[in-house]
C-alpha cells in the first residue's frame, strides 16, 4: 500500500470515529450543564482551541459551515466561558466518550504512537485547527489518547480538504451537498440548496487532491507501518459501540 492509497483508505475512519463524541447526546447534555445552548458547545469547544479570537476567524477555520451562523454561535459560547476552557470541556467529552464506547481488544497505545508520528510529520500551513488541537493537553488513557490524536489528524485532513475544495472552484455548501447533504441544516445553511449531481466530478478531483497531500503524512512510515496504522484505526472503529 503506497502513501496515497493509505491516505484514501484512512480518510473515512479518521473523519467518522472522532465524530462519534461530537454527535453524541451526552456531549450536549454536558454542554447544557455548563450553560451552553445546543450546538453552541460544538462551536465553542472545537473552535475554542484557537483561543479568544473573533468569530470570523472561527468561521474561516470551519470552512464548510455557514459563516454568520458560526459567528452567532461563537459569540454566545464565548459569553458562557473562555474559549480555552470550552475546548478543555469539549476534549473532556471526547475522553468520556472513548471510555464508554471503545471496547477493549485493540492496541490503542500503539495506534496513538503511530498517530503521533504522523502528526509530527504533517505541516501546520493552512490548518489552524490542526495546529490548535495539536496543542490541547492530551489525555493519558490509551483509548482516549488514540481518539484524541485521531481527532487532531481529522482537523488536518479537514483543513486540507477545505483548501482543495476552494481551489477547485466549488463553494463550501456545494461540497457539503455532494458528500453530506443531511448536515446542511445543522451547519447553519439556509435553503434552497444546490443540486449536487453536476458537482460530483469536481468534488472527486478535490478529494483525490486531498489524498495526495495527506499522503505526505503516511510517507514517514514503511509499508508495514502504514498497513498497521490503518488496521488499528479500523479495529478501533469496529470496537466502537
Amino acid at each position: 500500500m503506497d502513501p496515497v492509497e493509505a491516505a484514501a483508505r484512512s480518510g473515512p475512519v479518521i473523519a467518522s470515529l472522532p465524530a462519534g463524541f461530537m454527535l453524541d447526546g451526552e456531549t450536549y447534555a454536558e454542554g447544557g450543564r455548563l450553560g451552553f445552548d445546543g450546538v453552541d458547545f460544538y462551536v465553542g469547544g472545537r473552535g475554542g482551541a484557537l483561543g479568544d479570537v473573533d468569530g470570523s476567524v472561527v468561521a474561516a477555520a470551519f470552512v464548510f459551515f455557514h459563516p454568520p451562523t458560526v459567528v452567532e454561535r461563537w459569540d454566545r459560547a464565548r459569553a458562557v466561558m473562555a474559549p480555552v476552557e470550552a475546548a478543555a470541556a469539549f476534549a473532556g467529552c471526547l475522553e468520556t466518550w472513548a471510555g464508554a464506547h471503545l471496547a477493549d481488544g485493540v492496541d490503542y497505545q500503539r495506534l496513538a504512537e503511530l498517530e503521533l508520528t504522523m502528526i509530527r510529520a504533517a505541516p501546520w500551513a493552512g490548518a489552524p485547527l490542526f495546529a490548535a488541537w495539536s496543542a490541547v493537553p492530551e489525555p493519558k488513557d490509551p483509548k482516549a489518547l488514540a481518539l484524541h490524536r485521531m481527532n487532531v489528524l481529522r482537523e488536518w485532513r479537514g483543513a486540507v480538504h477545505g483548501a482543495t475544495i476552494v481551489a477547485s472552484g466549488l463553494e463550501p455548501l456545494e461540497a457539503l451537498m455532494v458528500r453530506t447533504p443531511m448536515m446542511a441544516g445543522l451547519f447553519g445553511w439556509p435553503e434552497p440548496y444546490p443540486d449536487p449531481d453536476p458537482l460530483k466530478l469536481v468534488w472527486a478531483e478535490a478529494e483525490a487532491a486531498t489524498d495526495r497531500v495527506i499522503s505526505r503524512g503516511f510517507a514517514v512510515f514503511d509499508e508495514a507501518e502504514r498497513s498497521e496504522m490503518i488496521d488499528l484505526a479500523l479495529a478501533a472503529q469496529a470496537a466502537s459501540a
